[in-house]
């Protein structure tokens, strides 16, 4: 392996199409963890919650107005009142929250830590609703900001949902092409909309001292057609119709508080101490959504600002012109009011761009929705999850309409269900594990636990006819669902999980010719196995199995399985590095490599798990099949597909077990060796390493390369075989007596010295002594 072999593989014209609309693929290495400051925490963390308080006091005057008229001003200070208690209440639930779980928090990790993961798919279910809801929810009040500026503009319920379905497609794409929420960028919205919204507060309350604070007039256009009346309202304040009105009131003014999961969800992120910078940021994000959804509703009690039916223009507009005048500076100062609050309303539709892909890929690995939710995509997003979450949030927006009102529904439940299941799981923990204080915070979960399970069932029950009949609907479906898949993975399992019968010492038929077999696994179990046993019954020269490493820690945990296993010494595991993801060209690349070094005939043999059933075929992709289809368009190359059946019975299965134990003690494999490729010589580089190009044989040198492929058990006995490659070729290192080192895995930068040997026809250097310059990049983290 002295020279890197030039693979010229032609593109698919999907490729290709991906490349023009989305970029370049970003490689592995481009992912890292981004620790934040609290202040940029606060504001990368917190737009979807602090943005929620431009409509909060509008969605509860929606209400209160038809039904007691100009009292409803009156009421609405209460109802604010009432909100902020609720606000506080949970913000004091999630402080104990981001204190216990620091690495990755939220209601679901919560439920699933404390009540098991069956109770926990509520949680999952309410947060992906929610993240749904939020996308179409903050794109509508955003596009209501804008069109808002224009108070003229009289657009129809089309046009509006037309240019919110725009904005999401636009994130969506956005997303696609891999747009990160660095603090600078995703901060400034944030710190422009809270410096706005509470300059309009301070000017407003300011000028109601002094008594010069307008009360807003409406045209007999507007009475007649847009505004809601608070004219011919019924004023009955008390009796159980009126306490109904005040319940939904406060139902729709609960949306104040959306968005406070988000900086438990994000805990990990902030730098250390990571617990205590939360709970700090988490405090601060709480008290300034409450100043602004205090003063936001005292200016509209003030001026009457009184909501349209079309949803524009907003309350907050209303309040900012009434606060600023109609002077020019006045004009500007409304003007830069609206852009922020469409900035940041924009920018909180964005959350979930991120949210929800990564809570559907947790979930995924815990096998209650499809595996294909795990896979990072062409610019390391999760690219099925975000297409998934576009899809969702369109098909709501076009079924209810992009109305902030209509929508809102669809909202709270979602939410509050989440913070139940936040403050009952963490008083349950709190009960279990009884820390210092313990008493004072249990009282304080279950309290929110409780009211939050109240504000569901309210909410549940005044807005079941706008709407919450449906999420009340989709709660069980959702639940059972989960359920469902999460039975079918562990009925595979249960069918694929026997390679603890397998031995090192198993099954290898004689070889003959020169031919190589290539074993793809992406994890161990049955299927697996049988594609080894069939590699063997083949008679190969070489047998190696390979793993592309497309998530480092799946191939961390697949690397200690197979050394816990003992295959090593028979199996040997090569990890071949997949930086931008791709992995059927990186097979392709590692089938054409092998034919050309080896100058064998290649077989790449692909263990695949069968289903009889359609609905269990729509859980697992068809890469194998892709993968076939481009291996086997390269000469002197085949692609075997190896079936295994997970529907077997248990009889069947307890056969197999006992087939496994009666192959031990079958001869093992030998490979041969190959001739020395010759290569030509070039010098030392400045800073002292050679060109991995230019060493030769008991040469003793130094040279600086990225590791391409890892293998373990390359040699008798216990070793670790390690591919490195710079710019002109590459070089193994052989590490005898060893089968794993702590970060040296594909993707890692290392510098090695010593003398150069031949080991099966490559040139080597034996037990190196390295220098790790770079470990390979982190994946996501896991929760």
């Amino acid at each position: 392996m002295s020279a890197s072999v030039d693979v010229d593989l032609p593109e698919t014209r999907g490729y290709r199409a991906k490349r023009v609309l989305l970029g370049k693929p970003l490689v592995n290495a481009s992912m890292h963890d981004e620790k934040l400051s609290k202040k940029a925490a606060l504001g990368v963390l917190s737009s979807d919650c602090i943005s929620s308080s431009a409509y909060g006091s509008e969605e509860m005057l929606l209400v209160l107005l038809p039904i007691f008229g100009l009292a409803g001003f009156h009421l609405l200070m209460p109802l604010t009142a009432v909100v902020l208690g609720l606000l506080v209440l949970t913000t004091l639930s999630y402080r104990e929250v981001v204190m216990i779980y620091t690495r990755a928090g939220g209601s679901y990790v919560v439920a699933r830590e404390n009540f098991g993961p069956k109770v926990a798919q509520i949680a999952s279910v309410a947060l992906l609703i929610d993240y749904v809801v939020t996308v179409a929810v903050q794109a509508a009040a955003g596009v209501a900001a804008i069109v808002s500026i224009f108070p003229s503009a009289h657009l129809g319920k089309w046009e509006l949902t037309g240019l919110t379905v725009a904005i999401v497609l636009l994130l969506a794409y956005g997303n696609l092409r891999g747009v990160r929420e660095a603090g600078k960028t995703f901060a400034f919205p944030t710190y422009f909309f809270v410096v706005a919204g509470g300059l309009v507060v301070v000017v407003g309350v300011l000028r109601e001292i002094f008594g010069e604070l307008p009360v807003i007039s409406y045209t007999a256009h507007e009475r007649a057609s847009e505004l809601i009346d608070v004219h011919d309202a019924h004023h009955a304040i008390f009796g159980a119709a009126a306490i109904f009105v005040l319940l939904k009131a406060f139902a729709n003014g609960g949306a104040s508080l959306t968005g406070l999961e988000a900086i438990s969800n994000g805990v990990s992120a902030f730098k250390p101490d990571e617990g205590r910078n939360a709970r700090k940021t988490l405090s601060l994000m709480s008290v300034i959504l409450g100043s602004l959804v205090l003063g936001i509703s005292y200016l509209a009690w003030q001026t009457h600002a009184t909501p349209f039916s079309s949803g524009t223009p907003t309350v907050i507009s209303q309040v900012a012109r009434a606060a600023f005048g109609d002077a020019w500076f006045g004009h500007l100062g409304f003007v830069l009011v609206q852009i922020a609050t469409a900035l940041i309303l924009i920018t909180g539709a964005n959350t979930p761009f991120t949210g929800f892909p990564f809570l559907a890929s947790f979930i995924a690995e815990d096998s209650f929705l499809p595996r294909q939710l795990t896979r990072r995509g062409h610019r390391l997003g999760f690219s099925s999850g975000i297409i998934v979450l576009t899809a969702l949030a369109i098909a709501l927006l076009v079924g209810v309409g992009a109305s902030v009102d209509k929508l809102i529904p669809f909202y709270a439940i979602g939410v509050f269900t989440g913070f139940t299941m936040a403050g009952l799981g963490m008083a349950r923990y709190h009960r279990t594990h009884r820390e210092r204080g313990w008493r004072r915070r249990l009282a304080v979960n279950a309290t929110s636990g409780v009211v939050s399970a109240a504000v569901v069932l309210i909410f549940a029950v005044v807005k079941f006819d706008a709407g919450a009949w449906l999420v009340v609907l989709l709660f069980p479906i959702g639940w059972a669902l989960l359920m469902r898949l999460n039975s079918r993975y562990r009925s595979e399992a249960r069918s694929l999980d026997l390679a603890a019968w397998i031995r090192p010492d198993q099954a290898e038929a004689a070889h003959y010719g020169r031919h190589t077999v290539l074993v793809l696994v992406d994890r161990l179990d049955l299927a697996v196995l049988r594609a080894l046993r069939y590699a063997g019954s083949i008679r190969p020269t070489d047998l190696r199995v390979v793993h592309v490493v497309l998530d480092p820690l799946v191939a961390g945990h697949l690397q200690q399985e197979w050394i816990d296993r003992g295959l090593c010494d028979r199996y040997p595991l090569e990890l071949v590095d997949c930086p931008d993801r791709r992995l059927v060209r990186s097979v392709s690349e590692v089938a054409l490599e092998t034919m050309i070094q080896d100058r064998a005939e290649v077989t790449v043999l692909l263990p695949r798990r069968t289903f009889r059933r359609i609905s269990q075929r729509l859980l697992h992709d068809r890469t194998a099949d892709r993968i076939a289809a481009s291996v086997g368009r390269i000469p002197h190359v085949a692609a075997t597909i190896v079936p295994f059946d997970t529907t077997l019975p248990h009889e069947a299965v307890e056969r197999i077990e006992q087939r496994q134990r009666e192959a031990l003690g079958e001869p093992a494999l030998v490979s041969p060796r190959v001739e020395l490729a010759s290569v030509p010589a070039l010098p030392c580089r400045a800073d002292g390493t050679s060109a991995i190009g230019s060493v030769s044989w008991r040469q003793k040198v130094t040279v600086e390369g990225r590791v391409r492929a890892v293998q373990l058990g390359a040699a008798a006995g216990r070793s670790l075989e390690v591919q490195i490659f710079d710019e002109t070729g590459g070089l193994r290192l052989m590490f005898m007596g060893r089968t794993r080192i702590p970060g040296l895995a594909p993707g890692a930068v290392v510098r090695a010295t010593g003398r150069v040997g031949n080991y099966r026809g490559h040139l080597a250097i034996a037990n190196p002594v390295y220098e790790l310059l770079t470990e390979p990049s982190a994946a996501a983290p896991r929760l």
